[in-house]
């Protein structure tokens, strides 16, 4: 299912939160997972991370080496180091932004347990046609994923993608959500890549579904 946002809509600060969205939910683990080149201190990482703690939820945003050391192999022993296999439950929800949208979908392929839902923001499979990205993620994507593994662990699972994107083109959004099946794909109006520089230093649009996904409206 596709749904291309209206332009009247306010992602960024001046977004309203849904009415009674977060109110008298259970807690959740939240794992947020940034990009080649980021960093739990960009885009709208620690604003989110600090409004979904405020309300009692537990959250990480785990630091992987990029670009220096940047590898598959590497960011799987961070998340090990710092996350642990065993701490993902039914009640986590997996946030990738980009690059770390892909490397979500590895650690499905590997958690034995299904989460309960995960959100891929301006996320892609395969190369993107810029030689740098492209060296520093090709371990990510040298292996073909395991869909059927993927599929049943996801969780509920929503993607997220500008419809200007200057790293990612749109088509990867659709590839992810056909390859997902099942996935709602959002579609915003001059989203860019849906980071700070984008103008994202907030981001409630995901807030509000974050918070539906936790509530069980979603």
């Amino acid at each position: 299912m596709v749904i291309l946002l209206a332009r009247s809509w306010n992602f960024d600060c001046n977004g309203s939160k849904l009415s009674g969205v977060g109110e008298n939910q259970d807690m959740a683990h939240i794992l947020i997972t940034h990009g080649t080149g980021g960093s739990p201190e960009g885009n709208w990482f620690p604003w989110l991370a600090a409004d979904l703690r405020r309300r009692g939820h537990t959250v990480q945003v785990p630091r992987y080496p990029t670009p220096q050391g940047q590898g598959l192999q590497p960011w799987l022993e961070v998340f090990e180091k710092e996350v642990g296999w065993s701490a993902c439950t039914s009640e986590t929800i997996l946030v990738g932004h980009s690059l770390g949208a892909a490397f979500n979908l590895r650690l499905l392929e590997r958690l034995p347990v299904p989460v309960k839902a995960s959100f891929l923001l301006a996320g892609f499979l395969g190369r993107i046609g810029l030689p740098e990205y492209d060296q520093l993620n090709a371990s990510f994507l040298a292996e073909p994923f395991d869909w059927p593994r993927i599929r049943k662990n996801i969780g509920r699972a929503r993607i997220y993608h500008g419809d200007n994107d200057p790293y990612v083109a749109l088509a990867k959004a659709h590839e992810l959500a056909e390859k997902i099946e099942g996935a709602a794909l959002l579609v915003i109006p001059g989203g860019g890549h849906l980071n700070a520089e984008s103008g994202y230093s907030k981001l409630e649009l995901l807030l509000n579904d974050l918070l539906l996904v936790i509530k069980g409206v979603r």
